[in-house]
């Protein structure tokens, strides 16, 4: 089989061709490009609405925007940031780009998110942040994480990259915490070509991360801040314009793949499946199956699969603190059970136009 034919672990939504054109049509005559134009004012409008928050930043990529939103804090240098090594390498680089410490706690064994029963043993003099993850669409345990940082004056911003539209008992996911970052990047369930963005509760922020976005330009003469560059395009933002019109009818498409995994690959001796939470109204982004003393390893599974011309992805592996540029002050041995899960999981194809015929496929390959 060719590439062509390859079932790759995500595709991207995108609206029709016509769709997207007409969108963008009026951009020539504008010839308004960038730096926050008219496509980029609606998308936020949009989104605001979409995700019931009440304050959100567009930015050119996810990652951007999670390194303004702590910069925004004004942190003390050297301080220390709990945070999680089962992520995206994103996560950590933001952190450590910001001139602060990581220091990893473990997670739980059952929807992989930080184990908030070990965030307070790690809280030192030095603490100033928590930045929990949500993975794979599943929510941290954001009562906890609340309980824990209002105890100890703590901010909490959230890696949501993972949960765009997640809801819990109602509530959208971009109000727990002071901020949370999501990403629009392809691979996600809303996607702006490349994107992302963040909400928080005290809207005296907006100013400074538009600032930051922009090289720390704070007027026509004026440079108060060391910024950079990471403003969302018109053509990034008419994309996402035009997929948001489309999401809610994506995320019951990707449900309907979930489905059809879990009657396959449920109750399966040595298949173990993340937890599905109570409450919360799920976007089924990624989904895991980790391989524990099933009659074939992760590896060997991904190997076949592979053989079969199906990509499937080591989501995540390795853990952060066994990356090159972390091992030398970190051990992934003081995060066990991050450890066992990321030498076991693997994430399947999931996405919204993969027919159930090829999920049946996949399953079939795992299970003979």
């Amino acid at each position: 089989m060719s590439k062509q034919n390859q079932i790759l672990v995500t595709r991207s939504s995108m609206p029709t061709f016509e769709e997207y054109c007409e969108e963008i049509r009026d951009l020539w005559d504008t010839h308004f490009l960038t730096n926050m134009g008219a496509k980029h004012k609606q998308l936020e409008k949009d989104l605001l609405n979409y995700l019931k928050t009440s304050n959100i930043t567009l930015f050119t990529n996810g990652h951007l925007a999670l390194e303004c939103i702590i910069a925004v804090f004004d942190f003390p240098k050297g301080g220390e940031v709990i945070t999680t090594p089962f992520t995206f390498a994103s996560t950590t680089h933001a952190i450590v780009r910001n001139d602060l410490k990581p220091v990893f706690c473990d997670i739980n064994s059952e929807d992989f998110t930080i184990d908030a029963s070990k965030i307070e043993s790690l809280i030192t003099e030095k603490t100033c942040a928590i930045v929990p993850v949500h993975v794979y669409g599943n929510l941290c345990n954001v009562e906890e994480v609340e309980k824990i940082a209002k105890k100890y004056n703590l901010k909490v911003i959230y890696d949501a990259a993972h949960t765009f539209g997640v809801e819990k008992n109602g509530i959208g996911v971009s109000n727990f915490g002071d901020a949370s970052m999501f990403s629009f990047h392809a691979t996600k369930v809303f996607n702006t070509i490349e994107g992302g963005a963040v909400t928080y509760n005290d809207s005296t922020l907006k100013k400074k991360l538009n600032d930051l976005k922009n090289f720390g330009i704070t007027g026509p003469e004026s440079v108060e801040y060391v910024g950079g560059n990471a403003k969302m395009n018109e053509f990034q933002a008419a994309m996402g314009i035009c997929n948001l019109r489309h999401v809610d009818e994506e995320i019951l498409k990707r449900k309907a793949v979930v489905e059809r995994y879990r009657e396959r690959l449920e109750n399966i001796e040595g298949i173990k499946l993340s937890i599905i939470q109570e409450g919360v109204k799920s976007n089924y982004a990624y989904f895991p199956a980790v391989f524990d003393n099933y009659k074939y390893m992760r590896d060997e599974i991904f190997e076949k699969l592979g053989a079969a011309n199906i990509v499937a992805r080591k989501y995540f592996y390795p853990l952060i603190n066994d990356f090159e540029c972390y091992r030398d002050k970190y051990s992934s041995n003081q995060t066990p059970v991050a450890k066992y899960i990321a030498d076991r999981v693997l994430c399947l194809p999931l996405y919204a136009d993969l027919e159930l015929e090829v999920v049946d496929r996949i399953c079939d390959i795992i299970l003979k």
